[in-house]
């Protein structure tokens, strides 16, 4: 089976074509990210027009790359959501309209469950079951993951999502858009220690985050050193990076050692986080649990996680209706 995946749930535009919910053929992103940053974060009226002129050739370009290498789409999956409604609606809406011209199987796919896809097309695949964490720009998540599509919840954030925070801290320090690569920048030139922030863990043994309250510090601390938090900048960076970090890598630790699963996957935009990858490849030596995390290009929004994820339930017999409607929450 060789699926088209579409993905328009925020604001990358992409397609991506895959063989056997393994193999990418072609995978093609179209970003927007010089649209927004002069915002600092996504403009969703603006994300919705973009996609709506970036689909046809995004897909148009997957498919000539792919029958470049001789393969022919038999299937047809887009993301239906969580997402930004019209930008969902963009990517869902053409998936449809192109399975139901070529009278080719279709199936809508979440978007979480194709993050943890996105550590399946790794060369070095976790076997199941593993822990997966998802952390992102929209959702901050761990799962229990069964099989390819036997996902259970183990706690989610209960506010901002960590790459939010990234977004909204880097904003607070006129840093810029995305957060997420300009803080981890900033931070290699700090010291973490020198400006401690707050770790939220919530309960003992909860493993849902909350990531509002060093958000909060961060502004606060802005606020009140306004002639010399500039000079302080990397080190405010390091300090809210590692707070972050430690609560991210402890708590998806936590489940795994709960579950005693020793396999731990990180997916989503801020698993391309440097410090991130560090402090779980460090935990990960020192508790005996394998640590899986897909490549930098497979962290963000990418249309070949939404492809691998289709395979399966397509595989399955699983088939959407053309008359479903996507799932913004």
């Amino acid at each position: 089976m060789i699926v088209l995946g579409i993905e328009s749930s925020c604001d990358e535009t992409a397609a991506a074509v895959v063989a056997e919910g393994r193999e990418i053929l072609s995978s093609v992103v179209a970003s927007q990210v010089a649209d927004h940053a002069p915002y600092g974060g996504v403009v969703p009226e603006l994300a919705s027009r973009r996609h709506v002129e970036a689909i046809g050739p995004v897909v148009t370009q997957a498919l000539a790359e792919a029958e470049e290498k001789g393969a022919a789409v038999t299937a047809v999956a887009a993301t239906q959501g969580p997402g930004l409604k019209g930008a969902l609606l963009v990517g869902f809406s053409f998936a449809k309209a192109w399975a139901y011209a070529g009278n080719l199987p279709f199936v809508g796919v979440n978007h979480l469950e194709g993050h943890v896809h996105s550590v399946l097309l790794s060369d070095n695949p976790p076997p199941f079951p593993f822990i997966a964490l998802v952390a992102s720009g929209g959702h901050t998540a761990i799962y229990k993951v069964a099989s390819p599509f036997s996902m259970e919840l183990l706690g989610r954030t209960l506010d901002d999502a960590a790459g939010e925070a990234f977004d909204k801290v880097s904003k607070a320090m006129g840093l810029g858009y995305p957060g997420g690569k300009v803080i981890s920048d900033f931070a290699a030139k700090g010291d973490p220690r020198k400006i401690p922030f707050p770790r939220s863990w919530l309960a003992p043994d909860s493993l849902d985050f909350s990531f509002s309250g060093i958000k909060t510090a961060a502004s606060r601390y802005i606020q009140d050193h306004p002639e010399t938090w500039a000079a302080d900048a990397p080190h405010i960076a390091a300090g809210f990076q590692e707070a972050v970090v430690e609560v991210l890598a402890k708590k998806s630790f936590a489940a795994a050692a709960k579950h005693s699963i020793p396999r731990l996957a990180i997916a989503g935009g801020v698993a391309a986080n440097t410090r991130l990858r560090q402090a779980c490849a460090k935990l990960g030596r020192e508790q005996g649990v394998e640590v899986f995390i897909p490549p930098i290009s497979l962290c963000g929004d990418n249309a070949a996680m939404i492809a691998a994820a289709g395979f399966h339930r397509l595989a399955q017999g699983e088939r959407t209706p053309l008359t479903a409607d996507v799932f913004p929450n």
